[in-house]
């Protein structure tokens, strides 16, 4: 059994806030990479808690979750702090730094090192993660995307933000479970009841409506419908393409020395052109973590001209009148947000059918 440190959870939270300049104006920006393990460990630390709470989680169990990293990151965390051991199912692509982070850390991995047919990697994954679960008794899947608990892993960054920031007009959010979105919003509004929310999309993210397609980026976007997602809440939805957020990485570096992932990258340009376009709102962005894990890719300039990266990226976005249609490349934005789940599904269960087809 791992012995509980709960001193580690210190190092989860407290972030600050920094203004970003822009072409003609500014926005705001919480520094979730301040964090020693990404915004992802308040998520991990709620699930892990709430699953105790009800008795779902026993003392010393096992807990197994699929990853693109992130998440990852902090469930290692959390593990530590809670009494957990970790086992992350991940696959081929993920990098190298990560993976000798996460064995230094005593972090199982299962690799799947084939991807589905239809859902890629995190199909793939989800069919490794079932196999485990049945294999391990006692083992606890906290299930990052349909589970409420993630998003109530980002009130106490909602009461931060209260605290540090005077006015929010608009929250640009990037998506890949929709848990910070989700937990932020509910926090914002009860201030700002008239908040703008902004949701950043990945090209080839079928989230928002759009197709499914082979993705570079990692921890933006998805193969699956999560049921986190809270449509409802969206005014606007952004899709950034891969050479478009490393174009905006690489601009933010050099600009202020931040330097973060690809929801970072994303995030930060769409959060710059709104305060461009509205110098009047006060914009406010989620940097989820720092560059680290992307100095082989993002910043890595033998890497990026290999997969076409430096082609000259969109500097506007193409407006669509609908989710679905018409499939974007480069950058897209779409003022009508709904949720793409088939009319007949109930929506409490949608997402939930298509992951038992995953996992079957």
């Amino acid at each position: 059994m791992t012995a509980p440190q709960p001193g580690l959870l210190q190092l989860i939270g407290g972030t600050p806030v920094v203004r970003v300049p822009t072409g003609n104006s500014w926005y705001t920006a919480k520094l979730e990479s301040a964090s020693i393990a990404g915004m992802k460990a308040r998520a991990a630390v709620s699930m892990m808690r709430a699953a105790a709470a009800r008795g779902d989680l026993a003392p010393g169990a096992t807990i197994i979750e699929s990853t693109s990293g992130t998440l990852g990151l902090g469930l290692a965390l959390a593990g530590k702090a809670l009494g957990h051991p970790i086992v992350l199912v991940v696959d081929d692509e993920l990098e190298p730094d990560l993976r000798a982070l996460f064995s230094a850390f005593g972090i199982t991995l299962e690799v799947v090192t084939t991807p589905h047919p239809t859902g890629g990697w995190q199909q793939a994954r989800l069919d490794r993660l079932a196999e485990l679960l049945a294999a391990t008794p006692g083992a606890y899947w906290p299930d990052q995307y349909d589970n409420p608990d993630n998003a109530g892993g980002y009130q106490a960054m909602g009461a931060e933000i209260l605290a540090q920031v005077d006015d929010v007009d608009v929250l640009v959010a990037s998506i890949g479970s929709g848990g910070h979105c989700a937990g932020l919003t509910r926090v914002l509004r009860t201030r700002w009841p008239r908040l703008r929310v902004v949701g950043v999309d990945a090209v080839g993210s079928r989230i928002f409506g759009q197709p499914d397609r082979r993705r570079l980026m990692r921890g933006l976007g998805s193969s699956i419908l999560p049921r986190n997602v809270a449509y409802a809440d969206f005014d606007e939805v952004h899709w950034v393409g891969a050479a478009e957020a490393v174009a905006s990485c690489r601009a933010l570096a050099a600009r202020t020395g931040i330097a973060g992932g690809w929801s970072t990258g994303a995030a930060a340009l769409v959060a710059a052109w709104i305060a461009d376009r509205e110098p009047d709102s006060r914009v406010l962005t989620v940097f989820p973590d720092g560059p680290h894990r992307y100095l082989r890719t993002i910043y890595n300039d033998t890497w990026c001209c290999a997969n076409g990266l430096f082609a000259p990226p969109a500097t506007e976005p193409t407006t669509i009148p609908a989710p679905d249609s018409a499939e974007v490349s480069g950058w897209g934005r779409c003022t009508v947000v709904r949720d793409p789940a088939p009319a007949s599904t109930d929506p409490a269960t949608a997402v939930h059918d298509d992951a038992a087809e995953v996992l079957g």
